[in-house]
């Protein structure tokens, strides 16, 4: 009987006259409101806009310098030793290295020790091993080492020597050299 009853009432919904929906003008601007208004997702509004990053790379050096020791000195022979200059510039910038006369003889080619009295112990530096270039400021005939640096540590050796025969008291000398890097 249930079946029966089902297609029952579809034959009486089927044989029913199809009428017109009306819509109201309220429900009409409801509908549109809920459309344009929350029911669909709008889309989010942007603006943007661009800045600059800028930087000014500023020419610069360090240096640092390790003691020249000469050790027992015999006056019978030279004494030589070297020690190493290492200059760290930004890259692609150009520098010199200059050594000044000393604290004692203040002579780029005449460079004297003391015994902190009047006692003097004459040696030299030089750009290279054959001790044939005095290294100075580069006045007097003495060199300067020049180099262009690269961000690392830049090694520049000092080559040292005191000449023999120099038969002074038996004492500690000591002298305090400059160096300059001009870039």
């Amino acid at each position: 009987t249930v079946v029966l009853d089902k297609i029952y009432n579809y034959r009486l919904l089927s044989a029913m006259p199809l009428r017109r929906i009306d819509f109201c003008p309220v429900w009409i601007g409801v509908l549109v409101l809920a459309l344009f208004c929350g029911a669909v997702p709008g889309r989010a509004a942007s603006i943007s806009t661009t800045f600059n990053v800028t930087a000014t790379v500023q020419a610069s050096c360090g240096v640092t310098a390790a003691d020249l020791d000469f050790g027992a000195y015999m006056p019978g022979s030279d004494a030589a030793n070297d020690t190493t200059i290492d200059v760290t510039c930004t890259n692609g910038t150009a520098y010199t290295i200059a050594l000044d006369g000393g604290s004692v003889a203040h002579d780029v080619t005449a460079r004297q020790m003391s015994d902190s009295g009047s006692n003097r112990l004459s040696y030299e530096l030089y750009t290279d091993s054959s001790f044939a270039t005095v290294w100075g400021d580069g006045t007097l005939a003495t060199a300067t080492i020049s180099g262009t640096g690269n961000g690392a540590a830049q090694p520049a050796t000092v080559y040292g020597r005191v000449p023999a025969g120099q038969y002074v008291p038996a004492t500690n000398y000591a002298d305090q050299i400059t160096v300059k890097v001009t870039y």
